[in-house]
């Protein structure tokens, strides 16, 4: 039977693009680059801060520390007492209404410090069932305390920083 013109032109172009049926995968190599770079400069970047700890190990209940000062910060569930390991407490801070006072110890501290600036180290004590987030903020108030006059200086007190159990 004879074909058509238009079954003939059918049957070459049919013809023409046999096995040409693969899926171009230039353009989407090309949008994978871009969203890569995209989502890579568009990432927030956290910076994390590591401070290392000078924990107690299983059989010793307190870090031997150097001779002078040795300071030892205890929180109790009645409120954080500041001592020396030689001579006993020094002050108490009871817990108010609103919670520890923070503020207080920090000014204490910073009296202790002016007394001892050669003192580094420092021992937080923890009581059974302290809060976390109490341990860091005694910490923080261990560690520095914020610059009069500057909203974000810091001046440091006692950056060597032991925690532990108290003591019953």
């Amino acid at each position: 039977m004879a074909q058509s013109k238009v079954a003939r032109r059918i049957g070459r172009n049919h013809a023409r693009y046999r096995g040409r049926h693969e899926i171009n995968v230039v353009p989407m190599i090309d949008m994978m680059i871009i969203l890569v770079f995209f989502l890579i400069f568009t990432a927030v970047f956290t910076k994390t801060n590591v401070l290392e700890l000078n924990l107690p190990a299983a059989d010793s209940s307190v870090p031997d520390l150097p001779q002078g000062l040795n300071l030892e910060v205890i929180v109790r569930k009645q409120g954080i007492e500041v001592a020396d390991r030689g001579t006993g407490v020094l002050r108490s801070l009871p817990v108010a209404a609103d919670g520890y006072d923070l503020k207080g110890l920090s000014e204490y501290l910073q009296m202790v410090k002016s007394k001892y600036p050669q003192t580094q180290n420092a021992t937080i004590l923890l009581e059974q069932d302290v809060q976390y987030d109490t341990l860091v903020q005694v910490m923080d108030a261990v560690r520095v305390f914020p610059v009069p006059g500057s909203q974000w200086d810091l001046a440091e007190l006692f950056p060597d920083v032991s925690v532990g159990d108290a003591p019953t």
